[in-house]
């Protein structure tokens, strides 16, 4: 009998091996079972001019090749294809080693790489309306919120960098904001320092926020010590006194967004896509917001040029009337 005749043969072997002596869970056996239905498919298809289908112990790389780009052309996502491709290594490998074939002709073959997504940005109206709300919170906590937002959106700070920032610069410290200068000094990633602006907004925030804040930031009158002195030195804090953490950060700026009757929940990175965003759309300038974001690399910051590229393709979309012209028949 030739192994053609055995191709439904092998797979029930192969999935029985998998279920008994690898017991593997029933839904991923299963899976499996889905995945070689698709390569039989494949190669029952691969020489049909001649009438007669491929083996499966005969696929080549090749073959899988073709396979795969024939899977992504169709549509479906890189992963859903890594998936299938795993399922087929497998069944190739356990051929093998029964002497079936002589290599896998799955081993070298990768599935298309997904394209990374576009970082979530707030329209320019959204970010400004989000910047200018004053919440129903108790003046101390709006302030001190008011003033994150706009360090967040108007200097594209990371929220690890806001965390860090003290009220004043000293040997201990990983980051300031020098008020007179109108720049925040930060500790970025790869502990990389840089500088950036602050705007007269987040100026007035900021004094607004020191205001109540106070000298020592602390409930208590005595002296801060270790640990204390830490938090006492912290721009940011919590009622209680300690440094505010990232997570609390997300947190308020959460609670803000559903306050501000945004339509989606506002994070901090959010801000900084929506800062690096909007300077880019303004200045078509790479290399500053490269050097705002405190990016090593400028493909990093390239991912911003096609936020550009979506707020144009929206602006024409919306106003030319070319656009809207649908073709006829």
């Amino acid at each position: 009998m030739s192994f053609s005749a055995n191709d439904g043969e092998w797979i029930e072997r192969y999935l029985e091996h998998v279920r008994v002596e690898k017991r593997l869970a029933q839904r991923t056996v299963e899976l499996y079972a889905l995945d070689l239905a698709k390569l039989q498919h494949f190669a029952s298809a691969s020489s049909a001019t001649s009438g007669q289908g491929l083996a499966l112990v005969d696929v080549k790389n090749h073959h899988i090749r073709r396979w795969v780009a024939s899977m992504h052309s169709s549509g479906r996502s890189g992963r859903g294809i890594a998936l299938i491709l795993s399922g087929w290594r497998g069944f190739y490998a356990w051929l093998g080693r029964q002497g079936v074939v002589p290599s896998n002709p799955v081993q070298d073959v990768r599935s298309p790489k997904a394209p990374k997504p576009l970082p979530k940005a707030l329209g320019v109206d959204d970010a400004v309306h989000f910047a200018d709300f004053q919440s129903d919170d108790s003046a101390w906590f709006e302030a001190r919120d008011a003033a994150m937002v706009e360090l967040l959106y108007g200097s594209g700070l990371r929220v690890g960098e806001l965390v860090g920032l003290d009220v004043v610069a000293s040997a201990q410290a990983k980051g300031w904001v020098d008020m007179q200068s109108a720049q925040a000094h930060v500790l970025g990633k790869g502990s990389k320092r840089r500088s950036v602006p602050v705007g007269s907004s987040a100026l007035k925030a900021l004094e607004r926020w020191l205001v109540l804040r106070g000298p020592s930031g602390l409930a208590t009158a005595a002296p801060a010590q270790g640990e204390d002195a830490k938090a006492s030195a912290a721009l940011f804090q919590g009622r209680n006194g300690t440094r505010l953490s990232a997570q609390s950060v997300w947190q308020r700026l959460q609670r803000r967004s559903l306050q501000a009757g945004m339509a989606t929940p506002v994070h901090p990175h959010m801000l900084r896509h929506s800062f690096a965003s909007h300077v880019l759309q303004s200045s078509s300038d790479l290399r500053g917001v490269q050097e705002l974001l405190g990016h090593a690399n400028i493909s990093t910051t390239q991912v911003y040029t096609r936020l550009d590229f979506q707020h144009l393709a929206k602006a024409y979309d919306a106003a030319h009337p070319r656009a809207k012209t649908k073709p006829k028949g």
